[in-house]
């Protein structure tokens, strides 16, 4: 076996509880696997692709930006902009009076 050739698994994990949970997501009868989700809603939930239930973290306060609050309520990008727009209006401020 080479390093690039990867083993793919062909069953899917082992349910916890003996099985005898059931995923969270009202209709799914697979066995729970994790955070009350079997592996197949654990996974959409992950990738956050499941909107009925909360989040794995706070998202950004932006409409329509579902990615992870780095400070202030806002994401890396969209607080990156609010700061330079700061910075902006700053530098703005004080050539005025100047002038």
């Amino acid at each position: 076996m080479t390093d690039m050739t990867k083993k793919v698994k062909k069953t899917a994990p082992k349910a916890k509880g003996a099985g005898k949970k059931a995923c969270k997501i009202q209709g799914c009868k697979r066995s729970y696997r994790a955070k009350g989700f079997c592996f197949f809603h654990y996974s959409k939930w992950r990738r956050g692709e499941i909107e009925a239930v909360p989040r794995r973290w706070k998202g950004c306060s932006k409409e329509e930006c579902k990615k992870k609050v780095h400070e202030h309520g806002l994401c890396q990008v969209h607080f990156d902009a609010w700061k330079k727009s700061r910075k902006g209006a700053k530098q703005e401020a004080a050539e005025a009076p100047a002038a």
